[in-house]
């Protein structure tokens, strides 16, 4: 594989559906026959993953036409501070890959204030009683379901703590970074498990904030392991690891890579759960395969300037072989009315059973193409994102 073709097609993609998207912030796809995106109808977690796209555009070519289009959210995004019910943990994700990279490649001063505003929010969902960060809000679906998401937490937080440790980075305000460590240690304390599987979600009382059990939401059972939930924690990690030089992280990251290199598939691309029974349909998920891809190449490079150059080759090896395996087998760059990158991505499989929605189970997803973009970034060498 051709990394600087890879890269050259991922532009050329991005340029022709820059006017077919608009403004507008892809959620979910549909394929394998139509490539076209659905769009939310109001704010949604996904609304930041194509405006990092083109901000990764803009960080590479310097072209003004992508940070112009990626700056054209900025007003829909903000929207998210004015109104607590959309607020949750996924603030990471909305501001990181927006007002974060805004402000990083430009200095946009407007753009880091909005997103330490962000940062605060994120903040303020901690529970420093169970030292955790509350991932979901609760809206109008009634008390029960209240009261039940109000002690749960799920392993995408794990993506979200970036835009803590970058608020800690830019004001010297301890309390980001205190939150944001906490919330890893109840992760790899409650949400890892010994043999480095992950589960998706787990649950704490909400009285006395006492751990009560793994679950899921998105996999296939709880004590399954649900692929793009693993790779969270992988990509997760491998970020703590950086921004804090640790060796501990590195090698959590790590055991949880190896847990993935032990049970994928020989094609390489992850089936949506790594414990799914051979009875159940085998959906791929190309999106829990390019977020690994980056996780993998992130950890190599941090291993690389750690010394360890049998781990880093090891990683950066596998990131690559994964990598290819996306373009091989899922990449639509070459298909002109195709308006992502990857094709197979599975967003919510039991809900697309329960609901006939085979665009669920088989699809495009944006942040399968935000991670795809950034490994094949990681790969040229490129450590400076936005994360």
């Amino acid at each position: 594989m051709s990394i600087e073709k890879l890269n050259t097609d991922i532009i050329s993609s991005i340029e022709r559906n820059m006017p077919r998207i608009g403004i507008r912030n892809p959620m979910v796809g549909y394929s394998p026959t139509e490539y076209k995106w659905r769009y939310p109808s109001n704010i949604f977690w996904t609304d930041s993953f194509w405006t990092g796209e083109l901000w990764l555009a803009y960080l590479q070519t310097g072209e003004q036409k992508f940070k112009n289009q990626a700056r054209m959210r900025m007003a829909h995004l903000g929207k998210i501070l004015e109104n607590p019910l959309l607020m949750n943990h996924d603030l990471g994700f909305q501001f990181s890959l927006s007002a974060v990279a805004d402000y990083k490649l430009t200095g946009n001063k407007e753009a880091r204030a909005l997103a330490l505003r962000a940062a605060e929010a994120l903040r303020n969902r901690f529970n420093w009683n169970g030292n955790y960060l509350v991932a979901w809000t609760a809206g109008c679906e009634g008390k029960e379901h209240a009261e039940k998401i109000q002690g749960k937490i799920i392993i995408d937080c794990m993506e979200n703590l970036p835009l803590l440790l970058w608020a800690y980075r830019e004001t010297n305000a301890e309390s980001f970074k205190t939150v944001a460590l906490a919330q890893a240690e109840t992760t790899l304390k409650h949400i890892v498990r010994d043999d480095w599987s992950t589960f998706h979600t787990f649950d704490f009382d909400t009285t006395t904030n006492e751990p009560v059990r793994g679950c899921t939401y998105q996999g296939y059972a709880d004590d399954s392991c649900w692929s793009r939930g693993q790779a969270w924690a992988i990509h997760g990690f491998a970020h703590l690891a950086d921004v804090e030089d640790s060796e501990r992280y590195a090698e959590v990251s790590s055991k949880l890579l190896d847990y993935v290199i032990d049970n994928i598939t020989d094609d390489l691309v992850p089936i949506w759960d790594y414990r799914l029974p051979a009875h159940e349909p085998q959906y791929k998920d190309s999106s829990a395969g390019s977020v690994t891809a980056a996780g993998a190449l992130l950890l190599a490079s941090v291993y690389e300037r750690m010394g360890n150059d049998g781990k880093a080759t090891k990683y950066r090896e596998f990131g690559l072989a994964m990598l290819n395996a996306l373009r091989e087998h899922c990449d639509i760059t070459h298909i002109d009315e195709a308006q992502g990158l990857l094709s197979k991505a599975a967003s919510f499989v039991h809900f697309a059973h329960e609901h006939d929605l085979d665009y669920q189970a088989n699809s495009m997803l944006p942040y399968g193409d935000y991670f795809y973009y950034e490994a094949t970034l990681r790969a040229q060498g490129h450590t400076e994102l936005f994360w």
